[in-house]
């Protein structure tokens, strides 16, 4: 859990570090033209260079130095051994991933669920944030408050809540179920309900934080604009579909393209504490992360968990690189590079 959210943290801190790096070069090593000749250079900015010191250190400790192990997933490792001393056998572990049962079913689960909650959340995000757009500011307060709390709730404290909520025996669901005469299902062992119960979680607890940056984007529209197509007598819907939402679209664009480099890697901490780790609720729970937690926790196999960790990152990576590319074959200012 922790290596997941340092990883999480750490692209914040990657894009903070990447900001103030450009700045300590634009302000200590910049040159100044003066026609075809060139001045000397800048007193070195120390202040600025000292500001980026903590998360250039934070950048490189765990974005570059990991690195290092991307030979293990080639190796059969022997702790005796070492990472560097054991020895090399090539593509083995990726082989004894992709013979198995277990690839199609966690690539399917992983892929599939990820488009399910990118596509509804993004949609209904939106949505939420033009119909804030549209209420006060009091009013706005409020509603940010109350959809952005979940945000900051654990999964720990999550899986909790739901238990509290289908559990066999004590859940509200169940007891409802069993007063208004049915039969209650038994949740954590039929695996038909979860897809609607992960996004229903999912969103719970990402929407405030997508609403937040769509509604922060619709902050900066001009107000005459949405003024002048009222006097021309254009409903709120006419306004939203030909001045609000081409607006933000070049956020939706950015936001999406972030989330399908993501499509690979699954929120380990939702599918591990939700679904209590059951067994029966693998063929539609089960995904990459998990299985690869579970992979070096049973068998210690750290060659087969990092092969599949690489694997991983690098059809995530191609996947961005195929949307951005389609994405500015259709307009160019909508690619993220």
């Amino acid at each position: 859990m922790a290596e997941r959210k340092l990883n999480k943290k750490g692209s914040h801190a990657t894009i903070l570090s990447a900001c103030l790096f450009v700045a300590v070069l634009q302000a200590g090593l910049r040159y100044t033209m003066g026609g075809l000749k060139m001045k000397k250079v800048k007193k070195f900015n120390w202040k600025l260079f000292i500001l980026a010191v903590p998360g250039l250190a934070f950048l490189i400790a765990f974005n570059y130095v990991p690195l290092f192990g991307l030979i293990i997933p080639f190796k059969k490792m022997d702790y005796a051994k070492g990472i560097l001393g054991s020895d090399w056998v090539g593509l083995k572990n990726f082989e004894f991933f992709f013979q198995s049962q277990d690839a199609f079913r966690i690539t399917r689960n992983t892929i599939c669920l990820n488009l399910l909650f990118i596509s509804v959340t993004i949609f209904l995000s939106v949505l939420l944030a033009v119909l804030l757009f549209e209420r006060s500011k009091r009013q706005v307060k409020v509603f940010q408050t109350a959809m952005f709390v979940p945000y900051f709730i654990s999964w720990v404290v999550g899986g909790y809540i739901l238990y509290a909520l289908i559990s066999p025996q004590l859940g509200v669901v169940p007891n409802m179920i069993k007063d208004a005469g049915g039969v209650s299902p038994s949740f954590y062992f039929e695996p038909k309900y979860w897809p609607a119960i992960l996004l229903i979680a999912y969103f719970w607890k990402n929407v405030g934080y997508m609403t937040l940056m769509f509604y922060t984007a619709l902050m900066s529209i001009d107000i005459s604009y949405l003024e002048a197509a009222s006097i021309d007598g254009a409903n709120r819907i006419q306004r939203t579909l030909r001045i609000t939402i081409p607006f933000i679209a070049p956020t939706i664009v950015m936001i999406t393209l972030l989330q399908i480099g993501k499509i690979f890697y699954s929120d380990f901490g939702m599918f591990y504490f939700l679904t209590k780790d059951s067994g029966a609720l693998y063929p539609v729970a089960d995904v990459i992360d998990t299985y690869v937690y579970r992979a070096l926790r049973v068998s210690g196999d750290i060659g087969m968990a990092s092969a599949v960790g690489l694997y991983q990152s690098l059809v995530g990576f191609i996947l961005v690189l195929i949307s951005n590319y389609t994405v500015k074959r259709f307009d160019k200012d909508y690619g993220i590079f």
